[in-house]
């Protein structure tokens, strides 16, 4: 892990949620070499397993926004790379960087951090109070209907987004971006060739649509200014069909396995 000690304030801070991603999906890709952006992007270009801290969007971004990040799937404890001040926290140790606030993007405040949301699915849209109460952590957010998951061009208009928010940017000011990225939720039909509609989405569309992603990752990397600390990863999976299962917010191995991963821009 590194010291994140050393990491803020000197690095601007990016955390990609791929939301609804499947772990086994995106491993299978990775090792078929079909997500070259993230392959030479990841550490030995693999996905780290990692079990979510919760079952649905709400659910997991809200803990994430608080410091629980997914928590490696090995026996632990594990040390966490953020903190809120918690007497008798376990997964606090020396190189974890910790803050007195309730979540992230306060703490982050707090240390000049300018923060910023970019929202794709339901939870981030700010049409309801609900759909407002992750926006609302954050200095400045953005959501649009082309940002959302009925879009296939969502995550290109997504990054169209950040590229003026990066534009307008004072360079002295240090970023953390989180971006929410839609295409991997339902409905992803529209990412395989030859799909229709009444086909519905599947595992195959699920991958289809990673595939897409990835070839659109590299542009938003190349956005971010040097150094960058990327956090990667899935707020949760998905079932299709595994044991009678469809969809999440259900404890199936296949909703709680994610995938992570985490790397520097130099």
């Amino acid at each position: 892990m590194d010291d994140m000690n050393e990491v803020i304030g000197s690095h601007d801070v990016l955390l990609v949620t791929l939301d609804t991603l499947r772990y086994d999906v995106a491993a299978e890709l990775a090792e078929a070499g079909e997500t070259p952006t993230l392959g030479g992007l990841l550490p030995g270009g693999r996905w780290e397993r990692r079990h979510t801290p919760g079952s649905f969007t709400y659910a997991a971004h809200a803990a994430m926004l608080a410091g629980f990040l997914p928590t490696p799937a090995s026996p632990g404890p594990h040390p966490r790379l953020f903190a809120g001040a918690f007497p008798g926290s376990e997964t606090t140790d020396s190189g974890t960087w910790t803050f007195d606030a309730a979540d992230l993007p306060a703490g982050l405040a707090s240390v000049g951090y300018h923060t910023v949301c970019v929202g794709g699915v339901g939870f981030f849209n700010k049409l309801t109070p609900l759909g407002s109460a992750l926006p609302s952590l954050f200095a400045e957010s953005h959501w649009e209907r082309e940002f959302g998951v009925t879009d296939p061009e969502s995550l290109p208009n997504q990054i169209g987004r950040i590229a003026e928010i990066m534009a307008r940017l004072p360079a002295e000011r240090r970023l953390f971006l989180l971006l929410n990225v839609a295409s991997l939720h339902q409905p992803n039909w529209f990412y395989l060739d030859g799909a229709s509609r009444s086909d519905g989405d599947t595992r195959e569309s699920h991958a289809a649509a990673l595939r897409h992603v990835d070839a659109h990752l590299g542009r938003l990397f190349a956005l971010m200014r040097r150094p960058c600390f990327v956090i990667v990863c899935s707020d949760h999976g998905t079932a299709y069909g595994e044991d009678g299962h469809t969809g999440h917010r259900i404890g199936h191995e296949v909703v709680w396995t994610v995938p992570y991963g985490e790397f520097v821009l130099s």
